[in-house]
C-alpha cells in the first residue's frame, strides 16, 4: 500500500470553531468488559462523542482481537492485531484477572464510581463471575448495564449458550439463505462486520436512551442488546416480503434491478424499481427500445432478461470510468454507485471531506499508516477529534485504581504479586 494522505491523523481536531462547546457526552464514564468488535466499536463512538471508556482486560493477553492479524508491534513490545487498533482508540486500558475474587471486587467497587457497566460476554457468562446486572446493582443502584451477546440475556433462549461470532447472528437472520445462488452454498460475511458493527449500533442507541431515560427519573436500567435480534432488524425484508407475498427462491433476490454492471475500469451498480426509473435507465444506455420490448414489460421480465440489459449497459459503458458512468446515470436520476476498491476508497474526495478515514502512525518502524474509520456521526457543534492512540495492554492500571479507588503503591504490588492485576 502506498503511503496515505488522510485529512484526519491520531492528534488532529477539526472544525476547531466548535471545540469551545464541548462533546455531547463529556462526563459520561463507562467501564467495559469487551472482547473483538461487538461492543468495542459501540464503545469507541461513544468515546468520539466525549465519553470516558476504561476497559478490564485480562492479565493473560487481554482483549482477543489484540491476537487478531494482520497486526503491529506496539511500544511495550506486544502485539495489537487490527480488529484490536480499528476499535479502541481513545480507551483506557487497565488489567484485571475477574475471575479472581478480589479482581471481581476491584471490579464492582470500579462500577460505583461510573455511569454505565458495558460487557459483551457469552449470554450468562458475568452471572457465573459474580458481575452479572443485579450483582453490579446490588453496589451501584441507578447503574446503566448495557450487555452485548449472540442471544441476549433477559430472555431464555434455546440458543443461549452458543458462542456467536457476527456471521452466526448473520446467518440466522435468514438473509444469507435469501442471497444464496441456487446450487451453492452462502457466501459468509458478505459485507464485513455487519453483525459486529450493526448490533454496536443497537448498543450506543439503546444506551444513549438509557441515560436519557436516567436524566429524567433516575433510574438505571439493564440495556440487552441481542445480535441475533439485530440482525433479524437488519434484514427487515426477509420475514417482511415473505409474510406479504415475496418468496424468491434461493438467489432469485426481488423484481427489481440491484445488479453490477461492468465498465472500463471495473464495475459499478445500479439499483432501478419502478418503470420510469426502468426507462430512464435504458434510454440513458442507448437502448430506448426496451420500454415497449415485451422481455421487459414487467419488473419479472427485468430479471429474467438480466443479462441483456446487462450486456447493452456494459456495451454503454465501455468507454468510461465506473464513477464517470454513475456521474451520467445520476443526473438522469438513476441511483448508481462505483464498485470501489480499497485504495479508491482511500483516495476518495468524499471520503476525504468527510474525514472518514484516520491516519494511525506505526509504532513498529513500518513507514506506511495504518488507516482506519473516522466517526461518522457529523454534527456542527462538535469537534472531531482529537483520537488517541489505542491503549497497551493494562496501560492505565495503576493510575486509574489509585486515582479511582486511592489504591497505595504498596497496595499494587501486593495485587500484582497475586496475580489479580498486570
Amino acid at each position: 500500500m502506498r503511503t496515505t494522505v488522510a485529512v484526519m491523523r491520531i492528534g488532529d481536531i477539526d472544525n476547531v470553531q466548535a471545540k469551545g462547546n464541548g462533546k455531547p457526552l463529556d462526563g459520561v464514564r463507562i467501564l467495559a468488559l469487551e472482547q473483538m468488535q461487538a461492543l468495542p466499536f459501540a464503545t469507541q463512538l461513544m468515546t468520539r462523542l466525549g465519553a470516558q471508556v476504561v476497559k478490564v482486560e485480562n492479565p493473560k493477553g487481554g482483549d482477543l482481537a489484540r491476537g487478531s492479524f494482520p497486526a503491529m508491534t506496539q511500544p511495550d513490545g506486544r502485539s495489537a492485531g487490527a480488529t484490536f487498533l480499528r476499535n479502541n482508540l481513545n480507551k483506557q486500558s487497565i488489567s484485571i484477572d475477574i475471575k479472581h475474587p478480589e479482581g471481581r471486587a476491584l471490579v464492582l467497587k470500579l462500577a460505583t464510581k461510573f455511569d454505565v457497566f458495558a460487557e459483551n460476554f457469552k449470554g450468562g457468562a458475568l452471572k457465573k463471575m459474580g458481575l452479572a446486572y443485579d450483582d453490579v446493582r446490588a453496589v451501584t443502584p441507578n447503574i446503566i448495564y448495557l450487555s452485548v451477546s449472540g442471544f441476549g440475556n433477559t430472555v431464555e433462549s434455546p440458543y443461549g449458550y452458543w458462542p456467536a461470532y457476527a456471521a452466526v447472528g448473520e446467518a440466522m437472520s435468514g438473509l444469507y439463505e435469501w442471497k444464496r445462488p441456487t446450487g451453492k452454498p452462502p457466501i459468509v460475511s458478505p459485507v464485513g462486520a455487519l453483525g459486529d458493527i450493526g448490533t454496536s449500533l443497537f448498543g450506543a442507541i439503546g444506551l444513549l436512551a438509557a441515560l436519557r431515560h436516567r436524566d429524567l427519573t433516575g433510574i438505571g436500567q439493564h440495556v440487552d442488546v441481542s445480535m441475533f435480534d439485530s440482525m433479524v432488524a437488519f434484514a427487515d425484508v426477509v420475514t417482511n416480503y415473505w409474510s406479504m407475498g415475496e418468496r424468491p427462491e434461493p438467489g432469485g433476490g426481488l423484481n427489481l434491478i440491484m445488479d453490477g454492471f461492468p465498465a472500463k475500469d471495473g464495475w459499478f451498480i445500479v439499483q432501478c424499481g419502478r418503470e420510469h426509473e426502468f426507462a430512464r435507465f435504458v434510454t440513458e444506455i442507448g437502448k430506448p427500445e426496451f420500454v415497449d420490448d415485451p422481455r421487459f414489460a414487467t419488473r419479472q421480465g427485468w430479471r429474467e432478461h438480466m443479462d441483456v440489459i446487462r450486456d447493452a449497459a456494459g456495451q454503454w459503458a465501455a468507454d468510461k470510468t465506473s464513477v464517470e458512468a454513475c456521474h451520467v446515470l445520476a443526473k438522469a436520476g438513476i441511483a448508481a454507485g462505483p464498485v470501489l476498491s480499497a485504495q479508491q476508497v482511500i483516495d476518495d474526495p468524499h471520503v476525504k471531506s468527510r474525514n472518514m478515514l484516520v491516519e494511525m502512525p506505526r509504532t513498529d518502524d513500518v513507514p506506511d499508516p495504518i488507516v482506519v474509520p473516522g466517526n461518522p456521526v457529523k454534527m456542527t457543534g462538535v469537534t472531531e477529534g482529537p483520537d488517541s492512540m489505542p491503549p497497551m495492554l493494562g496501560e492505565h492500571t495503576d493510575d486509574v485504581l489509585s486515582s479511582e479507588l486511592g489504591l497505595s503503591g504498596s497496595d499494587l504490588e501486593a495485587l500484582r504479586a497475586d496475580a489479580v492485576i498486570g
